[in-house]
């Protein structure tokens, strides 16, 4: 019944039959007499601590010219420790309990674009684009807005999207480019994953696009696009879900009806930058008279040498 031998059970029984008790025997394991002490290990703590955890050898002669130059007594039995049994110290759970380190997360650094301004110099072709979201409700997911912008002209093309990820966005990021009546030169976008990724900078490296990104604490670097967000895409569409589903048909609804509307028919102001005798720089708003009047952006392209 108990899986012991004749002479197992023999055992408790005679202990029973001596002391009325029978309890397990605990087993002490034979260990060998500890050489190096709780206060070495603080020690060891405190040299560390000073030093910058150096290297083995290093941290080893440093307790030894404690004990050996300036003869203090707590580095005694340090002074003559080995290389390999001060790592053994070092990964003991009485020194990881008195020494925490903390190391801070260092942020990986993403090649794809230049963080910096686009400087277009009155030259189209010098895009800024957005992503808008239309919301989930439900779990379900809403459409994703694509909204692409040209700095100087000011001419705009809207795309739909029913995922952000690579392969929705690639088609539709293709046809927005193509909508554009000029050289194409820059791609500027906030550091969403949608367009910091390696197959939309081989994408536009194959254009030949250069591509940049805003930067931290720079909130104006994509301030264009971002009032268009709001002028044209929420004013048209809202904010209410609009499932994914639909994005097909908004996307052909934005190519045929909206994107002609908003470039051929559509006047729209664009603040003029004066720059005056002392450098500074001031921007005009339009009047319907002034040389910023509102105007649609065929006519700016038009107005422009490179058309």
């Amino acid at each position: 019944m108990t899986g012991l031998s004749r002479a197992q059970v023999t055992r408790p029984v005679g202990q029973f039959v001596k002391t009325q008790v029978m309890k397990p025997t605990v087993y002490r394991r034979r260990r060998f007499r500890r050489h190096y002490t709780v206060a070495d290990v603080a020690a060891l703590v405190k040299v560390d601590e000073a030093h910058g955890r150096l290297s083995g050898p290093a941290t080893c002669a440093i307790c030894k010219r404690e004990y050996e130059v300036y003869g203090k007594l707590e580095y005694k039995r340090l002074a003559t420790i080995s290389v390999a049994h001060l790592y053994n110290l070092r990964n003991s759970a009485g020194y990881r309990r008195q020494r925490i380190q903390y190391t801070v997360t260092r942020p990986t650094p993403v090649s794809i674009g230049q963080r910096r301004k686009p400087t277009p110099n009155g030259r189209p072709g010098f895009i800024r684009i957005d992503t808008v979201h239309q919301g989930d409700q439900d779990g379900v997911k809403g459409v994703y807005h694509v909204n692409a912008v040209d700095e100087v002209t000011q001419w705009q093309v809207v795309g739909a999207v029913s995922y952000i990820s690579e392969a929705w966005l690639l088609p539709v990021l293709m046809a927005i480019l193509a909508q554009f009546p000029f050289v194409l030169w820059n791609l500027h976008s906030d550091n969403g994953s949608e367009y910091i990724n390696h197959i939309v900078a081989a994408l536009l490296k194959k254009l030949m696009i250069e591509q940049t990104k805003s930067r931290p604490r720079h909130s104006n670097d994509n301030a264009l696009v971002e009032t268009k967000n709001g002028a044209v895409i929420r004013k048209e569409m809202g904010y209410l879900l609009i499932e994914a589903r639909h994005a097909a048909s908004i996307h052909e609804f934005y190519r045929e009806y909206l994107n002609p509307y908003l470039n051929f028919h559509r006047p729209s102001g664009q603040a003029k930058i004066v720059i005056d005798a002392k450098g500074k720089s001031s921007k005009i708003c339009p009047t319907p008279r002034s040389i910023c009047a509102p105007a649609t952006r065929w006519r700016r392209w038009k107005e422009k040498p490179c058309a």
